[in-house]
């Protein structure tokens, strides 16, 4: 009887702590997606997909499931290690430009483009973009050796933060 009631509560633990999943809206994943990344908010997701042979950045609604516009990042292909700040208004990509592989910051509110050339020698393998796209991670890759760089963005973007800290593109006014 100890032992029946002993595993009716670890059972019961076990379900407690599990956690909760949810689907993504019909639409929002197609089949060949990689690398993605949720904005800090929770509202949009850029997503690895395969078109045309090539890896491209799309960035999604997640409420709602569509795609939303991409400025600077609709050629230069191939894209990948998508990272976005706190409300979606950064989205940080590596990308390719001829022979060169380049770090991309497209800023969605004003519609400019940040390219972050590194010295030559080092190629750009994986960012992460802080919540507020303030700091910038870069590991990168340098004759064989990794490693990882913080770059102070804070000179060239504004914050990006929660509690409405930025204001809204025409677009998202109108959702």
């Amino acid at each position: 009887m100890t032992r029946r009631l002993l595993l009716v509560l670890l059972a019961l633990g076990l379900v407690a702590c599990e956690g909760r999943s949810t689907r993504a809206p019909s639409g929002l994943l197609a089949p060949q997606q990689q690398d993605p990344a949720l904005s800090g908010n929770g509202r949009l997701l850029a997503v690895i997909e395969d078109q045309n042979g090539r890896p491209t950045v799309q960035l999604r609604d997640v409420q709602g499931g569509g795609s939303l516009r991409l400025r600077h990042l609709s050629r230069h292909q191939p894209h990948s290690s998508p990272s976005l700040s706190w409300n979606g208004r950064y989205l940080a990509v590596i990308t390719q430009r001829g022979n060169h592989r380049l770090v991309l910051i497209e800023d969605r509110l004003t519609g400019k483009a940040h390219p972050l050339h590194l010295p030559s020698g080092r190629d750009p393998v994986q960012v992460s973009l802080a919540p507020d796209a303030r700091k910038l991670a870069i590991q990168t890759a340098d004759q064989g050796r990794w490693r990882v760089e913080v770059i102070d963005l804070s000179g060239m973007l504004e914050p990006d933060g929660p509690g409405g800290q930025r204001r809204t593109t025409p677009s998202e006014a109108n959702r």
